[in-house]
C-alpha cells in the first residue's frame, strides 16, 4: 500500500505518480474521500463508545427503581454503538479496497510513459560482428544438441523445453556463478518455496495487473510464483526486522519459475526467450528506506558485473512509469544485445520497491522513538535461464559451435568450447 499520510498531506504528488504511469488520477480523489469518511467513521463510533463507557457508570451507580429505565437507554446506546462500528468496519473495507488498487509512488526522474518511453543510461561492451551468416539460438541449440524444443512441446505444449547435456549444465552453471558471486557480496542463499498462498502474492502486488500472468491452482487455493521475490517478500511478512542504518537483510533466492504468458500469442515463439517455466536465481533485500537507491544501484553492479564477465554487449534502462508494475517505484532493466534480432532484450530486472511491499506484508523494522515502521525491499535477477539465448548467439563460431564465457568453464570441468554432440 501506499503511505496514508502521503496519501492526506500530500495528495498532489501521488496525482503526478499516476500521471506517470498512465494511469487513474481520479482514484487519488477516491482515496481521500474514503480516507476521511473512515476517519471520521472511527471518530463518531470513538465517541459513543466513551459515551456508552460513561453511561454505563451510571446505570451501575443508580437507584433501583431507576436502573429499569435506565438499562432501556442503554440497550437502545449499545445499538448505536454496534451499528456505528460495522460503519466502521464498512468505511475501512471501502478506503482497503480504493488505496489498494493505487500502485507504488514513483520515484522522482522517473521517465513518464509506456513501454518505449525508457531512458537509456548506458551502453557497454561491443556488439558482436560476425564474418559468416550467425544462427539463432534455436538452430545453435538444436545443432548442438543442448535444446530439444520439439520433445518439450510434445511433452507439455508450447513454450516448454528441454535443456539437454551441456545445455542443462551451462544453466547450472551460470546460477551456480551467480549464486557464488551472491554469497560473497552477502547474500545468504535460499531455495524458496513456489506455490504460495494469496495474501503473499497480493502482497508483492502480482495479483492486481499482473493476474493474468499467474498459473494458480484452484483446488488448493495456491499460486505458482513466476519469481522467487514473492517467497522472499512473504518471507518476513508480519515480522519486526532488526535494520539500522549500514544493516539490511539480503537472499539470493534459487528456484524454478512459471508464467503464464497471457496476451503473447505470436511474441516469441521461437526458441526460449519467452517460455511457461524457467529457472531464475533472485537477488532480495530488506534495508533502511533511507538506503534503498543505493541499495538499487548496488544490485545493478552485481548485474553488469556479471554481464561483462559473461562477454555481453548491454545496455541499461530507465523504466519508463507506465512499464513499471504495481510495486516498483523505479526500476532498471538491462537488456543484452541478441545478434540475429537485430536488438537488445532483457535479461535482467532490479526494482527499488521502497516500503509499498512491506506495508502490504506488515514487515517493520523499530525506529529511533522506539515506534516501528515499514521497511524497503528491493529485488533483482542475478542468472536466468533466458542468459543462455545472449550466450549462444554471442559467442557462436562458423562452425556453429560456441565458445564457452572463461568465468563459466570451471563451473562445466574445464569445458571451452560447445561442439555438436
Amino acid at each position: 500500500m501506499i503511505d496514508p499520510q502521503l496519501l492526506r498531506d500530500h495528495p498532489d504528488v501521488i496525482k503526478a505518480s499516476q500521471e506517470a504511469r498512465g494511469a487513474s488520477v481520479d482514484v487519488v480523489d477516491d482515496a481521500v474521500a474514503a480516507d476521511a469518511a473512515r476517519r471520521s467513521a472511527i471518530t463518531a463510533f470513538e465517541s459513543l463508545r466513551a459515551e456508552q463507557n460513561a453511561f454505563g457508570k451510571t446505570v451501575a451507580k443508580a437507584p433501583k427503581d431507576e436502573k429499569a429505565a435506565l438499562v432501556q437507554q442503554a440497550q437502545a446506546l449499545a445499538a448505536k454503538v454496534k451499528e456505528a462500528q460495522a460503519t466502521v468496519t464498512a468505511a475501512e473495507e471501502t478506503f482497503d479496497r480504493v488505496v489498494r488498487s493505487i500502485p507504488n509512488v514513483v520515484l522522482p526522474g522517473v521517465p513518464k510513459g509506456g513501454e518505449d518511453d525508457f531512458v537509456t543510461l548506458r551502453t557497454v561492451g561491443t556488439k558482436p560482428e560476425f564474418a559468416f551468416e550467425p544462427k539463432d539460438h534455436a538452430d545453435l541449440g538444436e545443432h548442438l544438441g543442448i535444446i530439444d524444443i520439439p520433445r518439450g512441446v510434445k511433452v507439455s505444449g508450447s513454450r516448454f523445453y528441454f535443456l539437454r547435456g551441456l545445455g542443462a549444465r551451462l544453466e547450472i552453471a551460470l546460477m551456480s556463478l551467480g549464486l557464488d558471486r551472491a554469497v560473497a557480496a552477502g547474500f545468504e542463499p535460499l531455495i524458496t518455496p513456489t506455490l504460495v498462498r494469496p495474501e503473499t502474492m497480493a502482497g508483492t502486488g502480482f495479483l492486481g495487473e499482473h493476474a493474468a500472468e499467474v498459473y494458480r491452482l484452484e483446488a488448493d487455493d495456491l499460486y505458482l510464483t513466476g519469481t522467487s521475490e514473492v517467497a522472499l517478500a512473504g518471507f518476513h511478512a508480519d515480522e519486526i526486522l532488526s535494520i539500522e542504518p549500514g544493516q539490511a537483510h539480503r537472499y539470493a533466492g534459487w528456484s524454478t519459475c512459471y508464467r503464464r504468458e497471457a496476451g503473447s500469442a505470436g511474441k516469441d515463439n521461437r526458441g526460449i526467450l519467452r517460455v511457461h517455466q524457467f529457472n531464475k536465481l533472485e537477488m532480495f533485500s530488506y534495508v533502511h528506506p533511507d538506503e534503498a537507491e543505493a541499495e538499487h544501484e548496488k544490485l545493478v553492479g552485481y548485474q553488469e558485473s556479471m554481464l561483462q564477465d559473461l562477454g555481453l554487449h548491454y545496455r541499461v534502462i530507465d523504466v519508463a512509469g507506465g512499464d513499471l508494475g504495481t510495486s516498483a517505484a523505479r526500476k532498471f532493466d538491462i537488456e543484452a544485445w541478441v545478434p540475429t534480432q537485430g536488438t537488445f532484450r532483457e535479461l535482467t530486472s532490479t526494482s527499488n520497491c521502497t516500503t509499498f511491499q512491506a506495508r502490504r506484508l506488515d514487515i517493520r523494522y523499530r525506529t529511533e522513538s522506539g515506534k516501528t515502521a515499514p521497511v524497503a525491499t528491493l529485488n533483482g535477477t542475478l542468472a536466468t535461464t533466458r542468459w543462455i539465448v545472449a550466450i549462444l548467439e554471442t559467442h557462436q563460431q562458423a562452425d556453429g559451435s560456441v565458445v564457452v564465457p572463461e568465468v563459466l568453464r570451471p563451473y562445466l570441468g574445464g569445458v571451452e568450447v560447445i561442439e555438436p554432440r
